[in-house]
């Protein structure tokens, strides 16, 4: 038979009370807005902000406003350069968690989510939800100023700096600010040299992965970018998109001498050269000079006597 435990009637009366005063603080630790409940009262101070829209925490190098501490604190790290995580299989370092994670993945080959249309394998969830779109066509951020549509949340705020004009990310050896991370991780890789995308095919090395990709095509013969009108399709998609000015007839170089408009930027050029005088070839018998090439040869040819041969 187990003792039976004898417990005096203040004692149970000063229980009671704390559990009181437990269910009151519970209360008290529930958000009136959204009835989101929190165990302390810090974590419920700073959910707050989400609804007041409350940023009490300042950059002093930049102005931008944040609602937490920690979110300042990884801002500072685009100013200062300062990457405390670092890869322990491959030694390279990064400026936030986040990044840090990312990268991890890819060497314990964490991929266990799978894109049924394409096979394309992926560490997380949200990487899977994203890269669906690509398939599905969905653009679900939309710019309120422009009416532009993303497929990410990320590129959205990027874009919008466009109309803000903000550039948060500044480089630490020259100076020179950005409106996107990304552009900033690439812009350093012009003070230190790297060049991490290499290409399997031939070895050639490039600053960013975009090039990379652009560069694998020549080796592949890919043309992903076809004119909808005559069907014609392009490795690039910048191609495209002068190609498509012969279509549609637009001049977007203008030539500020004399107002003649370009489809093109290469003929623009050859022509702002005629009204700039810029004449680098010169023929060494006459002295007569051309700011092309192509003209001094055929001037060349009336003292040679040589005729040009039709192919």
């Amino acid at each position: 038979m187990r003792p039976i435990t004898v417990v005096s009637s203040a004692y149970l009366m000063m229980w009671f009370e704390r559990q009181c005063d437990n269910d009151k603080t519970r209360k008290s630790l529930t958000c009136e807005v959204c009835g989101k409940a929190f165990r302390c009262k810090a974590d419920l101070i700073t959910h707050h902000r989400t609804h007041t829209g409350e940023k009490p925490y300042s950059c002093e190098t930049c102005g931008k406003r944040f609602s937490q501490q920690p979110y300042l604190n990884s801002h500072m790290r685009c100013h200062t350069g300062e990457k405390p995580y670092v890869c322990h299989t491959c030694g390279k370092r990064f400026s936030h968690s986040s990044a840090h994670k990312r990268h991890m993945a890819i060497h314990k080959e964490e991929k266990a989510y799978s894109c049924g249309t394409c096979g394309k394998r992926f560490s997380q969830q949200p990487y899977l939800t994203a890269h669906m779109r690509c398939h599905t066509g969905e653009k679900p951020y939309v710019c309120n100023t422009c009416g532009k549509s993303f497929t990410q949340r990320s590129h959205l705020t990027g874009h919008m700096r466009c109309h803000t004009g903000e550039r948060p990310y500044s480089c630490g050896t020259c100076g020179k600010s950005f409106s996107q991370r990304t552009h900033l991780t690439g812009h350093m890789r012009c003070h230190t040299g790297e060049k991490p995308y290499v290409c399997n095919t031939c070895g050639k090395a490039f600053r960013y992965k975009s090039d990379l990709s652009t560069h694998h095509r020549t080796h592949t013969g890919e043309k992903p970018y076809s004119c909808e009108t005559c069907g014609k399709s392009f490795s690039q998609r910048a191609y495209l998109t002068a190609h498509m000015r012969r279509h549609t007839g637009e001049k977007l170089y203008v030539c500020n001498t004399c107002g003649k408009r370009f489809s093109s930027s290469s003929p623009y050029y050859r022509h702002v050269a005629i009204h700039k005088e810029e004449k680098t070839y010169s023929c060494g018998i006459y002295g007569k000079c051309s700011c092309r090439r192509d003209n001094l040869v055929l001037h060349m040819r009336s003292h040679t006597g040589e005729k040009q041969q039709n192919l």
